[in-house]
């Protein structure tokens, strides 16, 4: 059977999170949480996906846009499927997605110690931006 690709739902959320632990590389936090999932897919429809092999999430990438880029959070694929292009089919869903609605540049996070996920990318055409450091504050809002 051939894997199945579809939108990401809430119905997704513990799967993937399970799936983006598992992986090597994927970090997950409490911004993670299933009330930020639900927040995130609603504020960013049709632009999440997974994929699926008889019925097993296999495959999930959470993406999204501030009007004006786009960013992929989180993309991982079971070790049991990769190098069958379930990564590059997940990236080029999102790609399509924000596309339409007219995003012309799409950022994505990789772990600084994630050499699998480094290479992955820059084989499907992914360049790394040494002019841009990544900072980050917390708010004090409550998770």
């Amino acid at each position: 059977m051939a894997i199945v690709f579809r939108r990401m739902t809430l119905k997704d959320h513990a799967e993937a999170v399970r799936l983006w632990e598992a992986a090597e590389g994927v970090w997950v936090s409490a911004a993670d949480s299933r009330a930020n999932a639900r927040r995130y897919l609603r504020r960013n429809p049709g632009l999440s996906f997974v994929a699926r092999d008889k019925g097993r999430l296999v495959g999930a990438a959470l993406c999204g846009h501030d009007g004006r880029r786009g960013y992929i959070y989180h993309m991982a694929v079971a070790a049991s499927c990769r190098r069958r292009g379930v990564g590059r089919s997940l990236a080029a869903r999102c790609l399509s997605g924000l596309r339409a609605l007219g995003i012309h540049k799409c950022h994505l996070f990789v772990h600084a110690g994630n050499p699998g996920g480094k290479r992955f990318w820059r084989a499907i055409g992914w360049t790394p931006r040494p002019d841009v450091l990544l900072m980050s504050k917390d708010t004090g809002a409550d998770r």
